[in-house]
């Protein structure tokens, strides 16, 4: 399917590696010149140089921590007019929430909520005087399933849900778009050295543990992240202009619910 995004700027936070890498690949598929963002700079140059060769797009790499504002002033100032923003940040570290202090709470809602917000108070007067203009936010499948030890993360991510679904019904007639996508359980990064820690402390391997997750699952498997960058690809695409305020939730049928 064309999806409609050729010649189109598509700026996509924390893409070094992941479920924001794999949006990023996608979107530079379908055409985007594509800004991509992580905080490592030789790590965000070989990513680069690979999703050019891939993809043949063009792809700005910008160093920066997007939970600054200095992070975030330096992705405006390559690409201050994005056509697509694809938010993502890292979330807290698994803890009780006892152990969530004063500074942790405010560093958790100022990455995973308040971050995201400023960015699109930065671009989304440009999209709607454009008439175009895709927003896609990766929270997390906790927005609908909780999950002790992950409160700070849920709370920052349900907070971010809720203040941006009434701006998206404010620009929807400008054909611009605000969408959730909610992951579950992908084979990324951060789930495999999650697992390595748990598989640790309780004494088994780590593909036994593995195992037993994907068992979990309905769909028996973790994500593949392509199937998330094509996800969102889609909710970028010209043809999704009347798909906004959602938050879609890709977890293999993990969620036992029906709303």
């Amino acid at each position: 399917m064309n999806l409609g995004l050729a010649g189109r700027t598509a700026t996509v936070c924390a893409s070094s590696r992941g479920l924001g890498r794999a949006c990023a690949t996608e979107l530079a598929r379908a055409g985007c010149r594509v800004v991509i963002n992580g905080r490592d700079p030789a790590t965000l140059a070989t990513v680069a140089d690979e999703l050019t060769a891939e993809t043949g797009a063009e792809i700005l790499p910008v160093a920066a921590d997007v939970s600054t504002v200095e992070g975030r002033a330096a992705l405006l100032a390559v690409a201050p007019d994005p056509d697509v923003l694809v938010t993502n940040n890292g979330g807290p570290p698994l803890r009780d929430f006892r152990a969530v202090d004063h500074e942790a709470l405010l560093a958790g809602v100022n990455a995973n909520m308040a971050s995201p917000i400023a960015l699109v108070q930065a671009v989304v007067d440009g999209m709607v005087q454009r008439r175009f203009g895709r927003i896609v936010n990766i929270t997390s499948g906790s927005v609908k399933m909780p999950m002790a030890g992950l409160d700070l993360s849920s709370g920052a991510r349900a907070g971010l849900t809720g203040f941006l679904a009434g701006v998206a019904r404010s620009v929807a007639h400008a054909n611009v778009t605000i969408n959730f996508l909610l992951p579950g359980s992908f084979d990324t990064h951060r789930l495999r050295s999650n697992t390595e820690a748990a598989a640790q402390r309780l004494g088994v391997t780590v593909d036994e543990l593995a195992d037993q997750r994907a068992l979990d699952i309905p769909a028996g498997r973790f994500g593949d992240p392509v199937e998330f960058g094509a996800a969102c690809a889609f909710l970028c695409s010209a043809h999704a202009g009347y798909i906004t305020g959602q938050s879609i939730l890709i977890d293999g049928g993990a969620f036992p619910g029906i709303l």
